[in-house]
């Protein structure tokens, strides 16, 4: 008798559809993807990999994204993304051109003990790009970065401090001293 009450009850079952209430919420969020990146900064969480993504950002061109990701985490302290930001800064990428912003990004990572920020910094002191030019506070950042084992900036340190020798093809008119 339970065997046949069982059968009798399965194709109702079977055919009710599911039960899920819509309070559940969204059953495939987004996952690792730029949009759920996007959405976490705006909702200000800047993660580690929500910063990372600001790369992969950058190097697609989406550089308003890359922009408004780097921001929000530089702003919460990521070191890295500061360096980005003087990027974007440096090369006009999702804003204008502004070599002073650059500057002041690479000083704040710098300031926190970033290599890069410090190298960076150290190159925008000796050449005067961005910030006042004083070549003592910039070997003394340099000294700094290449301390920490940062191979570029060893390579300046071994040339003499040249500029020349970490970017021999720069445009030199765009590094002249802004002072």
């Amino acid at each position: 008798m339970r065997f046949i009450l069982a059968i009798a009850i399965l194709p109702g079952l079977a055919f009710a559809g599911p039960a899920v209430p819509e309070d559940f919420g969204t059953t495939n969020p987004e996952e690792l993807t730029m949009n759920k990146v996007l959405e976490d900064i705006a909702a200000g969480r800047t993660t580690m990999t929500n910063c990372a993504a600001g790369y992969l950002m950058t190097k697609s061109g989406r550089h308003g994204a890359a922009r408004q990701t780097f921001g929000a985490c530089a702003d919460d302290g990521y070191t890295g993304a500061m360096t980005w930001m003087s990027y974007l800064d440096n090369n006009g990428f999702g804003g204008d051109y502004d070599p002073d912003a650059a500057a002041a990004w690479d000083r704040k990572a710098a300031e926190a003990g970033d290599p890069v920020g410090q190298f960076n910094y150290g190159l925008s002191l000796l050449r005067g790009y961005g910030a006042a030019q004083d070549e003592a506070a910039g070997r003394a950042l340099i000294d700094a970065a290449a301390g920490t084992g940062l191979p570029i900036a060893q390579r300046l340190q071994a040339a003499g401090y040249d500029p020349e020798e970490v970017t021999p093809d720069a445009d030199n008119w765009r590094y002249a001293p802004m002072n």
